[in-house]
């Protein structure tokens, strides 16, 4: 078992790269612990799969190191590195047995077959393969391959880290649930270092410890479930998370605080002081960000005094209703170009017409070039009020 170092990596399938563009991996510097259970989530294309080669020894990288605790691994050769490897189609031998599947990379290092028997009927257990040992791979079914593929690397006692790429790909639906369960007790119960590549916001989240959000070759944020939920380090992580990801809206700056959207329909934000005079110092293309779960809304009437000290409502039409099952997504129409989702419990009444809206203080983000500021969020001090765009409460 091992921690897995990238120093200063990067890789180009480009003989002489010249931009960012040009690069399949960004320059980066991240560490998988020893021991942890990672997952590297991200949309097709943004370089899960050729990073996790980089890491295997599949693929030399254009630039940096791959360490292995302490250990420069480039030049190795895969293996060497002691790295095992699932794929997103299971690769075993149809000819043999479940038995000799398992058995093959023990046999391969000379183990004695007591050893072998000893380690295979282990792990033939785990992964609840005991019933098959004795079946041809040829007549399992997918999932049963699949389990066949993750056990030849579980076998092994001297694995650096196993690494999965997209392994349920090819599973039934409603086997995957089982799958990932079992991954995740496999990895508490042997301790090795796992790195689960997937394009599945829920494999990741129910397998992993932290997650690696990659976007255009680079990790744009490493956390838990819970960090990459609550304060998304970068407006694609809040869109690629949750479901329906983050309501992100242009802001431009304004006296008492911020249009979202644009043109004279676009609503007023008001914002503490403090926090508009932190926003006013940054150069560059300014977001607002909110979870559609912390959005909330009222149907009632839409009248309201402005001497009213207590909370103030942003005014917007319902435009699309979606009923999902355990809950509902609501399209509300502000004004400025902008629609905000709201999400509502399953057995809340289904609103229609024009709305009232909160974006509470708590939970608005604000992001600069893409990325999340260290701001704090907009409290009390002033007002959580947004205002209609000729400066009355709404």
């Amino acid at each position: 078992m091992a921690a897995i170092h990238l120093n200063d990596l990067a890789h180009s399938y480009m003989a002489a790269p010249s931009e960012d563009a040009d690069y399949a991996i960004r320059r980066m510097n991240h560490v998988w612990e020893q021991g942890g259970a990672y997952a590297l989530l991200g949309p097709s294309g943004c370089g899960k799969s050729t990073l996790l080669n980089i890491i295997s020894g599949l693929l030399a990288p254009s630039e940096g190191e791959v360490r292995f605790d302490d250990r420069v691994v480039n030049q190795l050769p895969p293996e060497e590195r002691n790295i095992a490897q699932v794929f997103q189609f299971p690769v075993v031998y149809d000819t043999m047995t479940v038995y000799d599947n398992l058995a093959f990379p023990l046999r391969n290092q000379r183990q004695p077959e007591h050893k072998v028997q000893s380690r295979v009927r282990e792990i033939a257990q785990v992964l609840e393969l005991e019933s098959l040992l004795e079946r041809r791979a040829s007549n399992l079914t997918a999932d049963e391959k699949q389990k066949v593929s993750m056990g030849r690397g579980l076998v092994r006692d001297d694995v650096a880290a196993i690494l999965f790429d997209e392994p349920l790909t090819v599973i039934d639906p409603h086997l995957k649930w089982k799958l990932r369960r079992k991954l995740k007790q496999i990895h508490e119960q042997f301790n090795i270092t796992m790195v689960y590549v997937t394009h599945d916001q829920l494999e990741a989240s129910t397998f992993a410890d932290k997650i690696a959000v990659m976007y255009e070759g680079r990790i744009v944020q490493f956390g838990t479930p819970r960090e990459l939920f609550e304060d998304p380090a970068h407006t694609f992580v809040g869109y690629f998370i949750g479901s329906p990801g983050m309501n992100l809206a242009r802001i431009s700056l304004e006296t008492q605080g911020v249009r979202l959207g644009e043109g004279d329909s676009a609503p007023l934000l008001r914002l503490p002081r403090t926090l508009l005079a932190t926003l006013s110092e940054r150069n560059g293309d300014l977001k607002l960000g909110i979870r559609p779960e912390f959005v909330e809304l009222e149907a009632a009437a839409l009248e309201r005094s402005e001497t009213e000290s207590t909370e103030h409502w942003l005014s917007g039409q319902v435009t699309l209703v979606q009923d999902l099952g355990t809950y509902k997504v609501v399209d509300i129409d502000i004004g400025g170009g902008c629609v905000f989702k709201a999400r509502i419990e399953e057995d809340a009444a289904i609103p229609h017409g024009r709305v009232r809206m909160r974006l509470p203080a708590r939970w608005q983000r604000f992001y600069l070039d893409e990325h999340l500021l260290d701001v704090l969020p907009a409290s009390a001090e002033v007002t959580d009020d947004v205002v209609d765009d000729k400066g009355g409460v709404a």
